[in-house]
């Protein structure tokens, strides 16, 4: 059989898997082993799939995933989220739609040490919506200010997702982490103002939050500082050379425990707490990534990755056309599947198109990132608005839905701005490293 042909048969089989119900990871897994054999041959696929999962099991790169993760669980342990929201209150609460600005600035700093879209979700929904219903808040606005707020995890670093796609396609973490930065800002910066306008033109829904003192603010401040070390010795000590990515994990990790340890936040329970969860996490990630690794293997053999970026490279229509189908698949791909399993499935498939059209390859990732998440509040499945209707099982999902209609524009914006602007992604990559 035609190589292209078993690769096409491949993916097929891969989405019906997923489709009854097997998770991404054993999907991949399995349809990889299936490929590789057809492919090449029994033995030598087992052989691919024993000496993957030890490969991937056992890789030192990879151990900066349960590293961050550990970060970030230490410090919503250590009470550094609602230190954030206070502070971020006292700044923004006077806006029209206070509260709901307050999530989403909140939603940012805690993305900038946590890197995990649903923790973010869940983490500053648990203290933002008993808020915003005790001010009397629009609950389409309240609950998509979360949502939306918790796609920051995706796009601000130290991202999971950014450091998944830098093992898989080889490039500089660094690069990528500096990258994403100013997109994060920008998209930060529209979603406030999309609560700004809402609740200018309609007051009710989001009523001002009472008045505090510039001394007020600057004390609240002392609740940022800590997300500032953790942000500035992870990012900062990876720029100067002071640490490797997993070294910078490490510290970061190390320097929540010093906090929560310091504010006398962090029990022993606590710590096992954030031990579990973090190898929970990792190993759903982990596992995500052998998967993800051994069907890419599949897909390199084919062929299929190559083929299809000459075929469109080749076509009679501008790169800019191409690009944008792409990332319609994407924005499609975002709604019906989680952001990590989407990107994880598809990088393979539609990286190698990045040179074929002369993307660079950093803008061509942060651009498909941001629209993955996108699809991540988008009808039907929409992750983080399930997420949502767990926190606050009384609000319906269509209801939630609506409110994250609010914000579809900002990341219509935000994406049009990186198309046309790329500097807003590479400026800093290229500034500070050349």
């Amino acid at each position: 059989m035609d190589p292209i042909t078993v690769a096409a048969v491949g993916l097929l089989v891969m989405f019906l898997f997923m489709l009854l119900g097997m998770p991404i990871s054993f999907a991949m897994l399995l349809a990889g082993v299936l490929g590789n054999a057809v492919l090449l041959s029994l033995p030598a696929a087992t052989h691919l799939l024993s000496t993957n999962v030890w490969e991937q099991a056992s890789s030192y790169g990879l151990s900066v995933i349960p590293l961050f993760v550990l970060m970030g669980q230490f410090a919503y342990r250590a009470g550094i989220t609602e230190r954030l929201y206070d502070a971020a209150y006292k700044w923004v609460g006077r806006l029209p739609g206070g509260l709901a600005g307050t999530t989403v600035v909140a939603c940012a700093g805690f993305s900038a040490i946590c890197g995990s879209n649903s923790a973010t979700t869940a983490t500053m929904g648990t203290i933002a919506l008993p808020e915003m219903r005790r001010y009397g808040y629009d609950r389409a606005l309240s609950t998509g200010a979360v949502a939306v707020g918790g796609t920051l995890g995706v796009v601000i670093p130290p991202s999971v997702v950014l450091i998944v796609i830098a093992v898989q396609t080889e490039q500089s973490l660094l690069r990528l982490f500096l990258a994403a930065i100013i997109p994060g800002l920008i998209l930060t910066l529209l979603f406030l103002l999309t609560i700004v306008a809402i609740c200018l033109r309609k007051p009710e829904l989001g009523p001002l939050g009472p008045a505090t003192t510039l001394k007020e603010k600057l004390v609240s401040l002392s609740g940022v500082i800590e997300t500032l070390i953790l942000f500035v010795l992870v990012i900062g000590g990876l720029y100067v050379g002071w640490f490797t990515p997993t070294e910078a994990a490490a510290a970061g990790a190390f320097g929540a425990l010093v906090i929560g340890l310091v504010r006398r936040r962090l029990s022993l329970q606590k710590i096992v707490q954030s031990a579990a969860e973090t190898l929970r996490i990792s190993a759903m990630v982990v596992l995500l990534i052998t998967g993800a690794v051994l069907f890419g293997r599949f897909l390199t053999v084919s062929r299929l990755p190559f083929e299809l970026a000459g075929w469109a490279a080749s076509l009679p229509v501008s790169p800019g056309f191409i690009l944008l189908v792409v990332l319609l698949i994407y924005l499609i791909g975002g709604c019906l599947m989680d952001a990590l399993g989407f990107l994880v499935v598809t990088i393979p498939i539609f990286y190698p198109l990045a040179a074929a059209l002369g993307y660079d390859p950093i803008w061509y990732t942060i651009l498909l990132t941001i629209i993955t998440t996108m699809g991540a509040v988008t009808p039907p499945v929409g992750v983080n608005v399930f997420i949502v209707n767990g926190l606050a099982p009384d609000i319906p999902i269509h209801t939630i839905f609506r409110g994250v209609a609010y914000f579809m524009l900002a990341y219509v914006l935000c994406i049009a701005a990186m198309w046309i602007f790329p500097g807003t992604v590479l400026y800093l990559p290229q500034v500070l490293l050349g």
